[in-house]
């Protein structure tokens, strides 16, 4: 991002990265949907207890229920990454 915007302090581009990352973590952590136009949207998806098995041991565990980040690419993504050439 500094290189793409001479203007800009390497620190300055880490520290408006860093904030944009806070502002979509502050939003999925209160239950929101966050949608950047073209790359995708972000949101979280609910995951009920379970038992679970230590891989390691074998041994059962339960796992408690909990909510999980979820990604969907927006379509000018998935066509530019399917594009030919």
């Amino acid at each position: 991002m500094a290189e793409t915007h001479p203007h800009l302090s390497q620190k300055d581009a880490e520290r408006v990265v860093a904030t944009i990352f806070e502002s979509i973590i502050d939003a999925l952590a209160e239950g929101r949907r966050v949608e950047l136009r073209g790359f995708g949207a972000f949101s979280t998806r609910a995951r009920e207890a379970r038992v679970g098995r230590n891989p390691r041991t074998g041994d059962q565990v339960d796992v408690e229920a909990k909510r999980v980040p979820h990604f969907k690419a927006g379509k000018e993504l998935r066509e530019r990454l399917n594009a030919d050439g």
